[in-house]
């Protein structure tokens, strides 16, 4: 595969054109475990030569750490060979400042973190913990001005609860936006519910977390994990069928995520630049259908069942 072999699709009316697989740098922050610097550049250079050209992070992700080694791996490559999706508002777990004064400051540190004039995309990040009442009065207009400035091609928004993103393509002009775990083998309400508000606007649409935080894999799940017991219990048989037909149940969710045409891309991570070629092989190869209809019958118990976050007015 490469960039001009991996299917892409068009990000809404954004002009931009994206591969249905995306690289997601949050590893690259240590967020999940400790990195070596060779994995970093490993990853982000695999990601780009299988064509997963759209990279994704935050200023969160590792605290700067995943936007300071993403500008160190992508120094020596043309700018116009890869797409920059950042975020800001959110800068630690439970730090979030969504003023437009930091915005500036936000957007100008991010360019000087990862060597560049301008960024592809840019997110307020989750805004599902604030007022939408601000990102539609202050945060938005201020990233709008950066855009008129050069600094921004498209703006938009990212976080958990689909109620949020329906009410802020009411309220606001967006241009795109990216949801985590809600358009899975157990949740598709990121499609159900989201995408038919948003695709008549030409609000282009990213998935993120296609083994919604590893509860479709076969890997323990981390002591973060918000799902409930049920829905854990009930993905464990899941990924056990999967096995008995000889497959990991990681390669049906990619699969099954990236299968959508209305979706731009699905954003998946890792610093592990051997996950990264597996994932690329798996999307080149049909999606085994019969397992797919019976993987979603043991889940069907299941179906759409999430959780809160943020603020309550936001779900």
């Amino acid at each position: 595969m490469s960039v001009q072999t991996l299917p892409r699709r068009p990000l809404g009316n954004t002009g931009l054109e994206l591969p249905v697989l995306s690289f997601g740098a949050s590893s690259l922050g240590a967020e999940f475990r400790n990195v070596e610097m060779d994995e970093v550049f490993a990853s982000v250079r695999v990601a780009l030569e299988l064509g997963m050209n759209l990279i994704d992070t935050a200023p969160y992700y590792g605290r700067g750490m995943s936007e300071v080694l993403l500008g160190v791996a992508l120094k020596d490559v043309p700018r116009d060979n890869y797409l920059l999706c950042t975020k800001l508002g959110r800068y630690d777990a439970n730090h979030f400042d969504f003023s437009a004064k930091r915005v500036a400051e936000s957007i100008d540190v991010s360019l000087h973190r990862l060597r560049t004039d301008h960024l592809d995309i840019v997110l307020c990040h989750d805004i599902e913990f604030v007022p939408l009442k601000q990102i539609v009065e202050e945060t938005i207009p201020a990233v709008r001005k950066a855009q008129a400035a050069g600094k921004v091609r498209c703006v938009g928004i990212s976080g958990y609860p689909m109620k949020m993103f329906t009410e802020m393509a009411r309220q606001t002009d967006i241009d795109c936006i990216m949801s985590y775990n809600q358009f899975t083998l157990q949740n598709t309400r990121l499609v159900d519910d989201v995408l038919p508000v948003l695709k008549p606007k030409g609000i282009g649409v990213m998935n993120a977390g296609p083994f919604a935080a590893r509860l479709l894999t076969n890997a323990t799940l981390p002591s973060w994990h918000r799902d409930s017991p049920a829905v854990q219990q009930t993905a464990r048989l899941a990924a056990q069928l999967c096995e008995r037909r000889g497959v990991d149940i990681a390669k049906l969710a990619l699969q099954f995520s990236c299968l959508h045409p209305d979706l731009a891309t699905t954003v998946a991570g890792s610093a592990n630049p051997e996950n990264i070629r597996k994932w690329a092989q798996w999307i080149s190869e049909p999606i085994d259908e019969e397992l797919l209809s019976d993987v979603l019958q043991v889940l069907q118990p299941i179906h759409n069942v999430s959780h809160t976050e943020g603020l309550a007015e936001n779900n």
